[in-house]
């Protein structure tokens, strides 16, 4: 079996290199190759995302962004996040969607510890989705979430 390699679209337009990072967590905790691919703005994380997986092989992307806190800036995020999903339809591929925006948390230091956490996390994800797919099944319905506290499982 081939070694698998795993793609890294993110884009210049983000205040924390959150690439770096997921690359830094997947080499800690798996044996993979990296393809980064690094795009002017969000909107392009689509298709860096597709050729990362059609032109350079890729078994699985993580797709990185950081939208502003603007009211255009969403909306930029959301058909990025549409094309993300159409990519993946195109493709049989999971894009792993990891987007962080400006207005989540209220200063720069709590926005770069969120950023460098999610991508982390979604990394973790990404090794599960390719060599422990058993492990993601006996998480589910327990309110995991990525760079915030998990909300944990409701009760009957």
């Amino acid at each position: 079996m081939s070694e698998k390699k795993i793609g890294i679209a993110d884009t210049t337009f983000a205040r924390y290199d959150m690439g770096a990072a997921a690359i830094d967590e997947l080499k800690k905790n798996a044996s993979v190759k990296i393809e980064r691919y690094t795009v002017p703005g969000i909107k392009d994380l689509p298709v860096a995302s597709k050729k990362l997986i059609e032109e350079r092989g890729c078994d699985i992307v993580m797709a990185l962004g950081m939208p502003g806190p603007e009211d255009i800036d969403k909306q930029c995020a959301h058909e990025a996040s549409l094309g993300i999903i159409a990519a993946q339809l195109l493709t049989s591929r999971h894009i792993i969607e990891v987007f962080v925006y400006e207005d989540e948390v209220e200063n720069e230091k709590k926005l770069a510890w969120l950023a460098d956490r999610r991508a982390r996390e979604h990394a973790q994800n990404v090794i599960k989705l390719l060599f422990k797919p058993d492990e993601l099944e006996r998480e589910a319905g327990k309110g995991k979430r990525e760079g915030f506290e998990d909300a944990g499982p409701l009760k009957l």
